[in-house]
């Protein structure tokens, strides 16, 4: 197997690759890829935002491995990728990171280690609704379905029960992203070991179907255990659906989308830092419309409102770095749409970036004020929460005098 390591926004690099491969990658949008001009048999490759790593499988050709490189350290993009999940993932345990400096040697072993906790007191058990046509009678009886579809007959009956049973929700969740992981490629052999391990302990628990919908969960003292497990093997799952390309070619593997990753965290954060302000987050914002006629949809990131329904804040969080001439003018011109739909005389915009930076734009013959802000994911945890405290109050309480 052949394999290829590019990092997230790096310049273009250009590889010797078989057609059928290289039209696969450029089918799949997993990375920019074009033939090279210059060089016959070479095609140039520069990834996005996207990370992690991938498997691309084309008839007759040997399999490639796609590896793509994060930017931030391994360790600070899944204290990101942890607290947007559950902002209580990440006091937990931390695995030791000196060694991994890619990112599925680490997931597998950060979700190893999860799962582990998680099945250290036993497999959880719960109740089962189960509806079907059997030859014996279990439970009750359906009345209304045994007439409707046998006609009088006497079988057979159409019974309801409650199972007590592993084949529950959170266990298919567990089992399902624990097979992900061992058909993922570079999971330390130790950690496929436990894996493995960990499987048969959720044999009963009924296989997903690939690209079905994920099954529903709900937070409980029951499984709080499970809690943290669930969170990441949601991660997992829906960061490596598979995509089957025309021609019999099948990507397959891990992403994560650094775009969605950061906006996520800034806006999971935030809620957490402003409820010290009083009212309530939204976050996706629905109902929101730019137009008197409500035709025109808008979903800020980040909208909070005051107990009685007014909006207050509005943010959205963009994984984008500094042009050399300054902000996209696309997220100036989206901002102000929002202020203006919402009747706000300030909106915030988040990006990530590595040093710190304030600006502030009065619009003319408005009078909104749009603030512009980034966050130093180089720093440790404590200072990126730290900072986003910071940003909270300066939302909460006014961002103080905007640039000349």
């Amino acid at each position: 197997m052949t394999g290829i390591e590019l990092v997230e926004h790096a310049p273009h690099t250009t590889h010797d690759l078989p057609a059928a491969l290289g039209r696969a990658l450029a089918a799949s949008r997993i990375v920019d890829a074009a033939p090279d001009p210059y060089r016959p048999g070479g095609w140039r490759l520069r990834a996005g935002s996207k990370v992690g790593a991938v498997v691309v499988r084309t008839p007759g050709e040997e399999p490639l491995t796609l590896r793509i490189t994060p930017k931030v350290p391994i360790a600070r993009l899944f204290f990101l990728l942890g607290y947007a999940l559950d902002p209580r993932i990440h006091r937990e345990d931390a695995v030791e990171v000196a060694a991994h400096t890619e990112l599925v040697p680490f997931l597998a072993r950060t979700y190893e280690r999860a799962q582990e906790r998680a099945l250290r007191q036993g497999v959880l058990q719960g109740y089962r609704h189960t509806e079907e046509a059997s030859p014996v009678l279990r439970g009750r009886l359906r009345e209304t379905d045994q007439v409707r579809r046998h006609h009088g007959r006497l079988f057979p009956l159409e019974i309801a029960y409650d199972e007590y049973t592993t084949d529950t929700p959170e266990n298919r969740l567990l089992r399902a992203a624990t097979e992900r992981l061992l058909g993922l490629p570079r999971v330390p052999t130790g950690v496929r070991r436990a894996l493995q391990h960990q499987r048969a302990r959720l044999v009963e628990a009924e296989p997903l179907v690939r690209g079905a919908v994920l099954p529903r969960w709900r937070p409980s003292r029951l499984n709080l255990r499970y809690q943290p497990a669930l969170r990441l093997a949601e991660a997992v799952l829906r960061g490596g659906s598979p995509e089957h390309l025309p021609g019999d070619v099948s990507v397959d593997g891990f992403l994560l989308d650094m775009n969605k990753l950061f906006e996520d965290f800034v806006c999971v954060a935030l809620r957490e830092a402003l409820t010290a302000y009083g009212g309530h987050c939204t976050l996706q914002a629905r109902g929101v419309h730019l137009d008197t006629g409500a035709t025109i949809h808008m979903r800020p990131d980040l909208l909070r409102y005051a107990n009685d329904g007014r909006p207050l804040t509005v943010a959205d969080a963009k994984y984008k770095a500094q042009k050399p001439e300054g902000f996209p003018d696309a997220d100036l011109y989206q901002m102000l749409a929002y202020c203006t739909a919402l009747g706000l005389p300030e909106g915030h915009l988040i990006y990530a970036r590595g040093g710190g930076l304030h600006a502030s734009h009065r619009v003319r013959n408005a009078g909104i004020v749009i603030h512009q802000h980034a966050l130093d994911l180089e720093g440790q945890p404590a200072q990126l929460l730290g900072a986003v405290r910071d940003l909270a109050r300066l939302m909460a309480e006014g961002a103080g005098p905007e640039s000349p």
